[in-house]
């Protein structure tokens, strides 16, 4: 979306405690009052459909045990923390960050792990490997296209843009529900008691469920 430099006459008071109010958000100051704006006349700004789906996945997550969300006020980005199935439980964080650009691309899912283990790492990186075998073998092949990154203490996946017009609420939903497969799926792989196939079957249920690919 488009912005444009404008000249406003504002009362210094109104500017102070706008100020105060961008400083608690992490905001700026044009982007507060934009925002504000926005929300005033009833227009949604790319940041806030960001801000609105995030949220929603915050609240779907939060009731679960096993995965805890943290979304500071007015952020692009979601964490969650997780502790993993794997002998002293070391915990893993994702990261769900969400563009503004128009793209195939609406946004990227991080998982972030540091450990020492080479066992452990090597369990992951087996997983990760499953992973992206079994999307590709689920995923349409054309109209979907996802990127899929494994680094030091990383593993990136792109987050497509569904073939059709999705509300926020109905994104939020299948964001929630690929985020809950993807924990349960790594930690039933690293505990032991998930196999290949066991995953493939939780897979084709989560996009029955959802019925559409991210």
């Amino acid at each position: 979306m488009a912005k444009t430099l404008y000249s406003l006459m504002l009362s210094e008071d109104v500017v102070r405690e706008v100020d105060k109010l961008a400083h608690r958000m992490g905001a700026t100051r044009s982007g507060l009052i934009n925002s504000i704006l926005a929300e005033y006349v009833g227009f949604v700004t790319p940041e806030q459909r960001i801000n609105n789906i995030l949220s929603e996945v915050e609240r779907l997550l939060s009731p679960a045990t096993d995965l805890v969300p943290f979304l500071a006020p007015g952020a692009m980005s979601l964490s969650l923390k997780s502790a993993l199935e794997y002998k002293y439980r070391p915990t893993v964080k994702y990261e769900v960050q969400l563009y503004k650009g128009d793209s195939s691309t609406i946004g990227e899912l991080n998982v972030v792990f540091r450990t020492q283990s080479a066992g452990l790492l090597a369990a992951m990186a087996d997983f990760f490997r499953l992973w992206k075998r079994t999307e590709d073998a689920f995923l349409p092949p054309a109209g979907v296209h996802v990127d899929y990154a494994l680094y030091e203490g990383k593993f990136t996946r792109s987050i497509a843009l569904p073939a059709h017009n999705t509300d926020a609420e109905t994104l939020a939903n299948a964001l929630s529900a690929y985020i809950r497969l993807f924990d349960s799926c790594m930690k039933g792989c690293l505990g032991g008691r998930y196999g290949e196939a066991d995953v493939r079957a939780a897979y084709l249920r989560y996009l029955d469920e959802v019925g559409m690919y991210l």
